[in-house]
């Protein structure tokens, strides 16, 4: 078993096509009309134009994560959309070196460092 896809629900597609675009380092994947695929490694982002799909649009629960090797990079990109960021680069407890912010329909997203992930299976926390 494994994730594939996961839906984001977004109130303007173009707005979030320039923000993910642009905050990824991706060109997005317009082959259905409804919908825009990233492809994050094995794990495809499909963001739902949630007008077109009657589907209502509420921030997700918890933090969308990506991991990044460019986290500078990222987070300067990130900036560049204007994005809110809700915590700057630094080192979390649990050793993740990350940065938080706000995707413009206030979705939560996380960007770790690759070399920094925390993936469990035991992984001493500090």
């Amino acid at each position: 078993m494994r994730v594939f896809r996961l839906a984001v629900p977004v109130s303007d597609l173009p707005r979030s096509r320039a923000f993910y675009e642009t905050a990824l380092g991706l060109v997005a994947d317009d082959t259905v009309p409804s919908r825009l695929y990233l492809h994050c490694g094995p794990v495809i982002v499909a963001l739902v134009d949630a007008e077109v799909e009657s589907v209502d649009v509420h921030p997700l629960p918890d933090n969308l994560y990506f991991a990044t090797s460019t986290l500078e990079d990222t987070f300067e990109r990130v900036l560049s959309t204007g994005a809110p960021i809700t915590s700057p680069i630094e080192v979390r407890p649990w050793g993740e070196r990350s940065f938080y912010c706000l995707d413009p329909d206030g979705h939560p997203l996380c960007f770790v460092d690759d070399a920094t992930l925390f993936v469990g299976r035991g992984a001493a926390w500090t």
